[in-house]
């Protein structure tokens, strides 16, 4: 561990003028490539941010109060919904130069965690923070739906979202060309906004919280992500550490060993054929020499 390195000495300066994730980029890349070759994901993706909990010094550690671990390196994730398989992912460094002035945050984290797999027909769960009406006309380009939930306080969204329903169990339901959005009072209140285009009617259910199949939709298909997080952190291999390459090191480990136990459950195996036992061996042993004596 004391000479547990991820970079050459001789080239770190130069490589960390112009990258912050210098010293584990070549790794990680790897780490992602190789998700990217080994699986081929279903029909629901989910995007959501891991707060890989560290004390480690380094430039790009974030503070977040709605985690259970306030500080650590913050890592946009792709995760297969129905296995929980990492598909693709990058940490967060700050300030990004190289995305467009005009282009959010997080329109730019989905549509680089998706790019290997749009075009197929796939499905995008994402929350609020990514949600938006430029991201689903980007992705419908693309033959990929989204559904996900949707700040109420976006410009594009009309004022009368914003009004606080009296009814409780109430849905409302409104269309903009392909996209249709939906606005559930599931708490007296308190409502919800989720914005789909892989639903462009919504039923809704007949029982005491009438609840309209894109909220459904969404509580089952928004846990790829933190459902991966839990069991990287429940099963960790994470040791203590001061130097943040080594802490990020332990996180690919932690993924790689869900990723490799998908990989081992899908891999089609040759059936099971049972050994013979020491003791049928040496049965048979004594068998052939009885029958090998000289009567």
């Amino acid at each position: 561990m004391r000479y547990l390195r991820f970079d050459r000495r001789e080239d770190r300066q130069a490589c960390l003028c112009n990258d912050k994730f210098a010293l584990m980029s070549e790794v990680w890349d790897g780490f992602v490539s190789n998700s990217i070759a080994c699986y081929k994901p279903g029909a629901c993706i989910t995007v959501d941010e891991q707060l890989f909990p560290t004390k480690a010094r380094c430039r790009f550690t974030q503070y977040m109060a709605n985690k259970p671990d306030k500080f650590g390196i913050t890592f946009w994730l792709a995760a297969d919904v129905e296995t929980r398989y990492f598909l693709n992912g990058f940490p967060y460094l700050g300030k990004d130069d190289t995305r467009p002035a005009h282009q959010r945050l997080g329109d730019s984290v989905v549509m680089k965690l998706v790019e290997p797999y749009v075009g197929q027909g796939r499905n995008v769960t994402t929350d609020n923070f990514f949600t938006s009406l430029n991201l689903v006309k980007k992705l419908l380009q693309k033959n990929t739906s989204l559904v996900g939930t949707m700040n109420k306080a976006r410009r594009e969204l009309s004022p009368s979202v914003r009004v606080q329903s009296a009814e409780r169990f109430a849905t409302t339901i409104l269309k903009h060309e392909r996209a249709t959005l939906t606005v559930y009072q599931g708490k007296p209140r308190k409502s919800v906004a989720l914005l789909s285009t892989m639903h462009p009617t919504v039923s809704i259910r007949s029982d005491r919280k009438r609840k309209p199949e894109t909220v459904t939709y969404y509580n089952v298909t928004k846990v790829g992500v933190d459902v991966l997080d839990q069991m990287a952190l429940q099963y960790t291999i994470k040791g203590g550490t001061r130097r943040w390459p080594v802490a990020v090191f332990y996180n690919i480990l932690d993924m790689a060993v869900i990723n490799a136990h998908v990989l081992f459950k899908a891999a089609p195996r040759a059936p099971f054929r049972e050994e013979p036992s020491s003791l049928s061996l040496q049965s048979n042993f004594e068998k052939n020499t009885c029958m090998s004596r000289p009567v």
